[in-house]
């Protein structure tokens, strides 16, 4: 009789269902072995500690007004800080830490060298979304620290 559903077509029908659940799973625990580890601090307790001294420091670097101007393109980082009445503020020396929020193979820190009033160095990123960490020393104070997201597209910030 043509056309009849058997126990063999069931069987099929079964191994072949269970077959793709299971090659999927297993492709994606690869991917999310072989991804970002999703690891932020080494010990949650020692970072809840620091917390209000860093909470502190973050009004006292508020109440000085700098703000930082970071720009990327055509490879090259340029960093000014400048003080409240747009005066710039001269840095002993000061460095970025580039992070790509999906894998941390890309991540770097990259010193920077004086460059008249600002601080610059040689930086090729990859297009996408980028996490910017900005450490700036200035003689006399505390070390002046920015965290933003940037944006690269075409070699430079958009």
């Amino acid at each position: 009789m043509q056309g009849t559903f058997t126990g063999r077509h069931m069987l099929l029908v079964m191994l072949a269902f269970f077959g793709v659940i299971i090659a999927v799973n297993v492709t994606m625990a690869v991917f999310a072995g072989s991804s970002w580890t999703g690891f932020v601090v080494r010990n949650s307790y020692v970072a809840s500690q620091e917390f209000n001294g860093k909470v502190a420091a973050a009004r006292m670097q508020d109440a000085l007004g700098w703000t930082a101007e970071l720009s990327i393109a055509n490879g090259h980082a340029l960093l000014t800080l400048a003080d409240r009445d747009g005066r710039s503020v001269a840095m002993e020396r000061a460095q970025i830490v580039l992070r790509n929020p999906a894998s941390d193979a890309d991540d770097r820190t990259v010193e920077l060298a004086a460059d008249g009033n600002s601080m610059s160095a040689r930086v090729d990123l990859r297009d996408g979304l980028w996490v910017v960490e900005i450490d700036a020393f200035v003689a006399g104070h505390q070390p002046w620290r920015d965290t933003r997201r940037i944006h690269v597209a075409g070699g430079a910030i958009r």
